[in-house]
């Protein structure tokens, strides 16, 4: 079977098309992606400007098109946190279902550290014992810990390096001021979902997924040694502090950085960097699994039942 999942981002709009059947491994075929960064398009009042929506219902009617070329059954679209949070998000859904004949789910923060995290653990497998399953996006961060399919814990906050940057983060290089304001909000948060967390400190095995960590685990191997797929908590403080004395035309210059993620990396690397630190984890390990293949998965298990 044919699937195609559309994800509305924070960052992009990415279509990923997959063949599979009940029980196989989605296998892709097909990448449609269109740079959006909804975050910047976000008013005083919480709301998606005009341009912002032209700029989605142009993406999507891409989407839709390239869809249909690549022959898939069924679309399974669905939105994150720039559309979940903002105040005319749901007119802007309804009219995207009615005018592109779609049926865009919105799904909360805790449905994507789920999902995540049930990719995380069909791909570790069931061998890999207790997860700590952390997703760092544009919008969010999403962190989930369990040893069963379903995580026993789910949580999500307003950490996504997109967001950080647009709130926090001001200069070329960024000022200083505005990072220790950055580290110090980071903190502020992560200490609403320490005491839900302690219990899981001690997981098998930490899980790291989304493009913000497989970059920064790249300039971990680049910079400091290693194989690219691992993410050490004494290199994260050192890269976190090299990353943010650079200034942007610095950073699209570095392997794998392209011009959005450069805005936005020094964010993820401290909100990276805290989760190491307050979790007391050595180590997290790319997954190339995240929340596309953990909706293909739900759907499947469903569809197969």
């Amino acid at each position: 079977m044919r699937l195609g999942v559309l994800d509305v981002g924070s960052n992009t709009i990415h279509l990923q098309v997959v063949d599979t059947h009940p029980g196989a491994r989605p296998n892709p075929t097909f990448n449609f992606k269109e740079e959006l960064r909804l975050t910047e398009h976000l008013s005083p009042t919480n709301e998606i400007t005009a341009e912002g929506i032209e700029k989605l219902r142009r993406c999507i009617q891409e989407a839709v098109k390239e869809s249909k070329k690549a022959g898939v059954e069924e679309l399974l679209p669905f939105a994150t946190s720039a559309l979940r949070e903002s105040n005319n998000g749901a007119k802007i859904i309804a009219d995207l279902n009615k005018d592109f004949e779609i049926d865009l789910q919105v799904l909360s923060g805790e449905d994507e550290a789920r999902l995540t995290f049930l990719a995380a653990r069909r791909w570790f497998g069931w061998s890999s014992g207790r997860l700590l399953v952390i997703d760092i996006g544009g919008g969010s961060l999403e962190i989930a810990a369990g040893v069963d399919e379903a995580p026993e814990v789910a949580v999500s906050l307003p950490l996504g390096a997109a967001r950080l940057t647009k709130n926090h983060l001001q200069g070329d290089p960024y000022t200083d001021k505005s990072i220790r304001g950055l580290r110090e909000y980071i903190e502020s948060q992560l200490e609403s979902i320490l005491p839900a967390m302690v219990h899981h400190q001690d997981s098998d095995r930490a899980i790291a997924t989304s493009k913000t960590l497989r970059t920064l685990a790249r300039l971990c191997g680049d910079w400091y040694g290693g194989n690219g797929k691992v993410i050490k908590a004494d290199v994260i403080r050192k890269i976190s502090s090299k990353l943010s004395g650079m200034n942007l035309e610095e950073r699209i210059q570095l392997p794998g950085v392209s011009a959005n993620r450069a805005r936005q990396i020094v964010a993820g690397a401290f909100v990276a960097e805290s989760v190491m630190r307050n979790l007391d984890l050595d180590t997290l390990e790319i997954c190339p699994w995240a929340l596309r293949e953990g909706v293909v998965l739900k759907w499947m298990d469903w569809t197969e039942r």
